[in-house]
């Protein structure tokens, strides 16, 4: 009898080389023939690509079984994370996306590639972006096509997106509302706030569609459906315009501020008491205990977890302070308990007029003022900070795996999230990007990314502006 035979010589390899890194176990493979074959089993494959992606399908490489392996799954989404990391020429393509006679006021994903589900076969990432021309516009980045303009109306003011849907929402100039067809263009429905200016904030509960929408009078209009039902209105901001409007990762809150009165706390209010409002009771609302409101965030892995930057003395200092919001249900009402977790003082330059603030995890946030960016834990710990850019940073992007910055300068700065042994989560500033030539343009105004691309809107000399969409290839 084989004292030693095949299976168990294969079951042995395959057990040690769980303790190699890809890199190695790629080596093993090249020494023998049952080294190979042990080195190519697809479960070592699969525990490696489950280590490092929280979740994986290898459907993303597209229709041809062939090709459906866990090694090539995992070789082709290390190559296309090495193209966004490095940014080096070859790496990706650069389409710039002419058409619209304006100003654009904002650029949205209508279908993108998803961290979670990549598409690594082909990328079809379709962008929206509204202008004060009047006209929507739906493009193809990766090759660089208008797919569908819309009619000409007052200039637009606001758009955002319904991914899951596939549906586009702008605002105008006169207040109007529309609601349109991401696939084709069609408008779906109009609603007018006599406002001339609106923050629009989409969100779904369970299956239903709401939208709320701050108008410059102060109050906020919350919409059912894509007909644009009128549900509730509910003054907050006191004649002062409706400017910072978020809704909670659990969908239970929606909080409304200014920042054009620092002397005015924004507030957080109940969502079922907008979007189901009792006839005999005002929505359930409360005010965070806090003078004003420069910019706020939910933090995206916490229910109901709220940072606010907020003025903290006459001089122009600021601070930022963490909130729990959550309700307590008594025998004969209902409170809103907003309740403080941390607080601690920021460094900013106080001629700064806009700050952004984004947040990653449960611990960590990006915030930009100036040409300045820095990373902080929730704590106030300084996890990193950056100047790289020489003039205002006008617009951010935060996601799982890297920060893009927009700015004035005419350029975009990639910098990547890296979860180190001994320091745990850093930032690294990589590489950057140009938008053209600054005889021809005046910088940067917004920037949106997928898992696989960024798009970015850059203002045109000649009143013009142009979309660049970088495509990161696999």
């Amino acid at each position: 009898m084989d004292p030693h035979p095949p299976h168990l010589i294969s079951d042995c390899l395959i057990h040690i080389f769980t303790f190699l890194t890809e890199d190695d176990l790629i080596s093993a493979s090249t020494v023998c023939k049952d080294w190979y074959e042990a080195a190519e089993t697809p479960w070592l494959w699969r525990r490696i690509c489950l280590q490092r992606w929280s979740f994986c399908n290898l459907a993303a490489l597209g229709s041809d079984p062939v090709n459906h392996s866990w090694k090539r799954y995992f070789l082709q989404r290390c190559h296309l994370e090495k193209n966004m990391t490095e940014g080096r020429t070859g790496g990706y393509t650069c389409k710039s996306l002419r058409g619209h006679a304006g100003r654009v006021v904002g650029l949205v994903y209508l279908r993108g590639n998803s961290s979670l589900r990549p598409d690594l076969s082909k990328s079809s990432a379709v962008v929206c972006s509204a202008s004060a021309d009047g006209t929507v516009r739906a493009w193809d980045i990766q090759n660089g096509e208008s797919l569908w303009c819309s009619p000409v109306q007052s200039p637009l003011t606001g758009i955002i997106a319904d991914e899951k849907r596939e549906v586009i929402v702008t605002s105008d100039s006169t207040g109007n509302i529309k609601t349109w067809q991401g696939q084709s263009g069609q408008e779906l429905a109009s609603f007018s706030t006599d406002s001339s200016h609106c923050t629009l904030l989409q969100y779904n509960i369970d299956t239903d569609w709401f939208l709320t929408v701050g108008t410059g009078q102060g109050s906020i209009c919350t919409l059912a459906d894509l007909t644009l039902t009128k549900k509730s209105s509910l003054m907050v901001c006191d004649s002062f315009r409706v400017n910072v409007l978020l809704v909670s990762p659990d969908k239970k809150w929606i909080f409304a501020g200014t920042k054009e009165n620092v002397d005015i706390s924004p507030k957080v209010i109940y969502s079922e008491s907008l979007t189901s409002p009792s006839e005999d009771e005002d929505p359930l609302c409360q005010s965070v205990p806090v003078p004003g409101c420069q910019a706020a965030v939910f933090i995206p892995t916490q229910p109901a977890r709220l940072a606010i930057i907020h003025h903290t003395g006459p001089r122009g200092n600021k601070a930022l302070a963490v909130f729990d919001v959550s309700i307590k249900k008594m025998k004969y009402k209902t409170e809103i308990q907003v309740q403080q977790v941390e607080s601690f003082s920021l460094t900013l330059c106080s001629s700064s007029s806009e700050i952004l603030l984004e947040a990653k995890n449960s611990n960590c946030i990006v915030l930009a003022a100036g040409a300045q960016l820095w990373a902080y834990s929730l704590k106030g710990a300084l996890l990193a900070s950056f100047k790289d850019h020489t003039m205002p940073i006008s617009s951010i992007c935060v996601d799982c795996f890297r920060v893009v910055t927009a700015s004035q300068d005419l350029s975009l700065r990639v910098l990547t999230w890296k979860n180190d042994r001994d320091s745990g989560l850093t930032l690294e500033s990589q590489y950057h990007l140009l938008g053209g030539s600054h005889a021809m343009s005046r910088g940067f105004t917004h920037v949106a990314c997928d898992y696989s691309s960024i798009v970015a809107s850059v203002e045109g000399n000649n009143g013009k502006d142009v979309l660049k969409a970088y495509s990161f290839t696999s």
